[in-house]
């Protein structure tokens, strides 16, 4: 199995966490299986393996991968549907792949949507989440406490304003 007690680990839904440990439990009626107790927050959260030993967990981004998405923060966004159902279900899709890059597209074409005009609740919780989740990933990855990831994304979203805004 992939990963270690101690290992920092992304969930697609939570965020960024760490391993515990792996443990084998029956939960709800079901046969023996493997978890991946993580920790995220104070809270608590089991992943199953699946019987190929994957998982919906992945590793934290690496370090060396980090100036491809502190270009793509600053790239022209993508300019997103304006039917806000629509959008919803488009980002809901981007999500779901669980990866940095969709996180930093996702956060790229939100920020954009709200320079022209105010963004609605749905739209800033989304935001909200995901962009909260991107910092703390981008912390661990570049090595960096959390208030200095979260000037650097920051400033990189700002640069894209500064070249893209109309």
């Amino acid at each position: 199995m992939g990963f270690s007690a101690g290992d920092d680990v992304v969930h697609p839904g939570y965020g960024l966490g760490k391993i515990v440990r792996l443990e084998e439990k029956q939960l709800a009626e079901a046969e023996m299986r493997w978890y991946y107790v993580l920790a995220i927050g104070k809270n608590t959260v089991w992943v199953p393996v699946r019987s190929d030993g994957s998982t919906a967990l992945r590793a934290v981004t690496a370090k060396q991968e980090l100036d491809q998405y502190r270009a793509l923060l600053k790239s022209c966004p993508i300019k997103l549907e304006r039917d806000r159902n629509k959008r919803r279900f488009e980002m809901k899709a981007r999500l779901t792949q669980g990866s940095f890059r969709a996180m930093c597209e996702a956060v790229r074409d939100l920020t954009a949507l709200g320079w022209y005009r105010r963004i609605g609740e749905g739209d800033a919780a989304v935001l909200e989440k995901v962009l909260d989740n991107l910092r703390r990933e981008w912390a661990v990855a570049a090595d960096l406490s959390l208030s200095e990831a979260v000037r650097e994304v920051d400033a990189l979203l700002q640069a894209g304003r500064e070249v893209y805004k109309s």
